[in-house]
């Protein structure tokens, strides 16, 4: 299939637009602000096509369709059950998918309150198949692996430590400091 322009298709009525949801929701869970910017693909602009939009949103969520707290604490329990991913990682995905910040960090809360970081920290690492790092340059891939998945540079800093990884690599992490353990102010 060439690149090139795709062919803007005739806005659908609101129950086609309707149909064409459900169909995106049988496909994969999708958070409100997602639907939505599928959705605006595929009617005309302004506000007959946000009030079709809105009813469709609306009758989703009536059916339990649609819920962001669900996908939130779904997605949350997936990332962590099968990735090991720490929880920066989460934060930031869920950011991005258009969650609202409260209901992220009363996921999160629930989610991470009672696990061990390190744990989590050292099945990422397993489940990646990182062994102990023979070089600083093999120890820092390994802390920026680990920085990515979402790990505070204390718990990266422990397993590096526990490695007795040395050198460059955990003199640059200490001077890092906490600069990745605190999230952006917008």
């Amino acid at each position: 299939m060439p690149f090139g322009r795709v062919k803007k298709t005739e806005p659908l009525d609101a129950e086609a637009l309707h149909e064409y949801a459900v169909k995106a929701l049988g496909r994969r869970m999708r958070t409100v602000a997602e639907l939505t910017r599928l959705l605006r693909g595929r009617v005309e602009e302004g506000a007959l096509g946000q009030a079709k939009i809105d009813y469709v949103l609306k009758r989703l969520k009536e059916y339990g369709y649609l819920n962001d707290a669900d996908f939130a604490a779904t997605y949350t329990r997936l990332r962590q059950d099968n990735m090991a991913l720490g929880q920066r990682r989460v934060r930031q995905d869920l950011t991005v998918k258009g969650v609202d910040k409260e209901l992220i960090s009363e996921t999160l809360e629930a989610a991470y309150g009672d696990v061990n970081e390190e744990e989590l920290a050292r099945r990422h690492l397993e489940r990646k198949r990182v062994k102990k790092p023979a070089t600083d340059k093999d120890a820092a891939r390994v802390m920026r692996l680990l920085v990515r998945a979402g790990f505070s540079t204390g718990v990266i800093f422990k397993i590096l430590k526990s490695w007795d990884v040395e050198g460059e690599a955990l003199a640059g992490l200490e001077s890092a400091g906490d600069e990745f353990d605190h999230e952006p102010e917008h």
